[in-house]
């Protein structure tokens, strides 16, 4: 396991509702191959913060890459309907873009 891995996991331990370190997390998961525990980190994270929109997008791919299209498909639209509520229109057009590819 990784150095950076073990300290985002200290961070998120001793701060459960930040935010960032939770996202860190999550994509050192996905990073490292975990996908099944990067996808509990972005659901975790969402249930905190559901205004972290970059959660919506990568946490969407993740769910794309272990097959999961249909939950990516929720994901992606809860994404957008979280970006237009927060007039993050570039994030808003990235997930739109995911969302079109799967199709």
């Amino acid at each position: 396991m990784s150095n950076r891995l073990e300290v985002l996991k200290n961070m998120v331990a001793q701060n459960p509702h930040d935010s960032f370190s939770r996202y860190g997390l999550a994509m050192e998961y996905a990073n490292s191959g975990d996908l099944e525990r990067a996808i509990q980190e972005y659901q975790a994270l969402l249930a905190v913060n559901a205004n972290y929109s970059a959660a919506y997008y990568h946490g969407g791919q993740t769910l794309e890459k272990l097959g999961r299209r249909e939950e990516a498909r929720a994901l992606y639209r809860q994404g957008i309907e979280a970006t237009t509520r927060m007039g993050d229109l570039h994030t808003r057009s990235e997930i739109q873009a995911a969302l079109d590819l799967l199709g």
